[in-house]
């Protein structure tokens, strides 16, 4: 590259090296980006140059910030995403499921470049991936862009949907499903495609179990359940034990679960004391078996006690897991 050539990207070296190598802490003097043009990009200048660049750059609207003294220099204060953002968007890929273990540690390289190599540092050193449960469908990442490609046309898609078999190996199922996709919906650390199939209405797909996901030329079905608001409340019947025909369930839980009533049900909900160490709530659900077996998992800490017909469906759950080790 001619030497005018290089001299006209010299802002853009200097900007990149304060993103990744400068930090409140470790400011990066004049004489070290003199240093690294001349060293990377065989460009030489003086340090009114360097001093004119860092104040195009704030003109500009990069928050560099000037420490004077000795060992004083030059950072960037302000980033597009600031530490604490970058450290949740890291907990998030870390808890996802629905993303494989390799496509987890690019997802979190990527989001270590956005910060300086110290912080990066730190982050990486708290990073936990390798045996979590991830998903082992390393297509997850074309199968999202091409769902979300197939809405944006307002076109269907067709697709191949297997199962896990006792093997660990892949089983697919007889047919080739088509379906009008209209959202992504994570739940559980799973990643689901909410769509409208010709054969089973609205429904859902664990979007790490679909393969070969393919654009038609047929237009999506219109889906009135899908479509705005609508889609959020059947993401919550769905994910949320409101699926099917809603009952009014009255039940008595243990003060320490307050937490997880208001986290499951919300703000909303009206809790009762009942005696010094319980409280008792009405709460409009879908009779189910995950229904059920949440309540289970509770032990003594829970008791369903209206309707007497929900009482006894507990009971028969309760009997029928009983029965399988007498």
């Amino acid at each position: 590259m001619p030497k005018s050539d290089n001299q006209k990207l010299k802002i853009f070296y200097i900007l990149d090296y304060l993103q990744k190598n400068s930090h409140q802490k470790h400011p990066v003097g004049a004489g070290e980006l003199m240093a690294m043009l001349q060293k990377h990009h065989n460009i030489v200048c003086d340090r009114k140059t360097v001093y004119s660049d860092i104040g195009a750059l704030q003109d500009y609207g990069v928050d560099i910030v000037s420490t004077p003294g000795r060992n004083g220099g030059y950072y960037i204060a302000s980033r597009n995403f600031e530490l604490p953002e970058l450290k949740l968007l890291i907990d998030a890929v870390q808890s996802s499921r629905f993303l494989t273990e390799k496509k987890s540690r690019e997802l979190i390289e990527k989001l270590c470049s956005q910060c300086s190599v110290y912080d990066a540092r730190l982050m990486r050193r708290d990073v936990l991936v390798s045996g979590r449960v991830k998903s082992m469908n390393e297509t997850i990442y074309y199968n999202v862009d091409a769902i979300q490609e197939a809405i944006a046309q307002n076109r269907q898609i067709t697709f191949r949907y297997f199962d896990w078999g006792v093997d660990g190996k892949r089983h697919y199922r007889a047919r080739d499903y088509q379906a009008s996709p209209y959202g992504l919906c994570q739940d559980n650390e799973n990643c689901y495609c909410l769509a409208h199939s010709p054969r089973h209405g609205v429904t859902s797909y664990r979007v790490d179990r679909m393969n070969e996901i393919r654009l038609t030329q047929a237009l999506r079905t219109p889906c009135p359940e899908l479509t705005g608001k609508a889609m959020v409340e059947y993401a919550n019947r769905l994910f949320q034990m409101y699926s099917g025909e809603k009952t009014a369930v009255k039940l008595c839980f243990h003060r320490s679960l307050v937490n997880v009533v208001i986290d499951r049900f919300g703000r909303d909900i009206l809790l009762l004391p009942d005696g010094e160490d319980h409280f008792v709530f009405t709460a409009d659900v879908a009779v189910s078996p995950m229904f059920l077996t949440w309540v289970i998992g509770f032990g003594q800490k829970a008791k369903i006690l209206y309707p007497q017909s929900v009482v006894e469906q507990c009971k028969e759950m309760c009997l029928a897991a009983l029965n399988q080790y007498e």
